[in-house]
C-alpha cells in the first residue's frame, strides 16, 4: 500500500497550494488543483485571474511514502496533512477513474462549473450516467437536479464534489451500478 501509486486528497494552510504545486511539477509528480477564473481589481482594472477554486487542497498522485517524505521535508516549509477517512482513519485514496472524471469536469476552468460540499449533497440521489457528447464527454458521475437544473455530479467521497453545467439529458447514458 505504501508504494502503490494512488490518487490523495491533502490540505495545505495558508493558501499555499501553488506554491506545492511548483514543487510536485518539478520533482515530476503528478497532482492537480481546481481552478476557475475569478475578476480582481489591480491598479484600478478589472483583471481575471486563475486561481484555486478550493483554497487549500490538493490532490497528488504518488505513493504515499513518497507523501510523507515531501511531507517531512522541512525545507519545503509547507505543512501538508492528509484529508482522512473518518472510518478507518486512514488517508483518503481517490479510485484513477473517480480521479479522471473529477479533472475532466474541474478542468474545464468553466465558470459555470459548480464546487459542492459533500454535505449538500447528502440529501441528493441521483442515476448514474456517463457523459456522452460535449466538452465533459466520458466523466461519469450522478445525474441530479441541482440549483434548478439538471447536472452531473462527480463526487470524491468525503472530499469534494464537482457539478458540470446544465446537461441536457440527451448527452448522458445510464450506467449499470452492478
Amino acid at each position: 500500500m505504501l508504494r502503490q501509486l494512488h490518487w490523495y486528497a491533502v490540505r495545505v494552510t495558508y493558501s499555499r497550494e501553488l506554491s506545492l504545486k511548483d514543487y510536485l511539477d518539478k520533482e515530476g509528480i503528478e497532482n492537480f488543483i481546481p481552478m476557475h477564473y475569478e475578476y480582481i481589481v489591480r491598479n484600478e482594472r478589472r483583471v481575471r485571474k486563475l486561481v484555486p477554486a478550493i483554497h487549500n487542497l490538493v490532490f497528488i498522485r504518488s505513493t504515499r511514502a513518497c507523501i510523507d517524505e515531501i511531507k517531512n521535508n522541512f525545507s519545503l516549509n509547507i505543512p501538508i496533512r492528509y484529508i482522512m477517512n473518518r472510518e478507518t482513519r486512514q488517508p483518503v485514496i481517490i479510485p484513477d477513474a473517480q480521479m479522471r472524471s473529477f479533472i475532466l469536469v474541474a478542468g474545464t476552468y468553466d465558470e459555470a462549473v459548480i464546487y459542492v460540499e459533500p454535505e449538500e449533497l447528502k440529501l441528493v440521489k441521483g442515476t448514474k450516467v456517463r457523459i456522452t457528447g460535449g466538452i465533459f464527454e466520458g466523466a461519469i458521475g450522478e445525474f441530479v437536479r441541482l440549483r434548478h437544473d439538471r447536472r452531473v455530479v462527480v463526487n470524491i467521497e468525503g472530499v469534494m464534489a464537482v457539478a458540470t453545467t446544465f446537461i441536457h439529458s440527451s448527452l448522458v447514458e445510464p450506467i449499470d451500478s452492478n
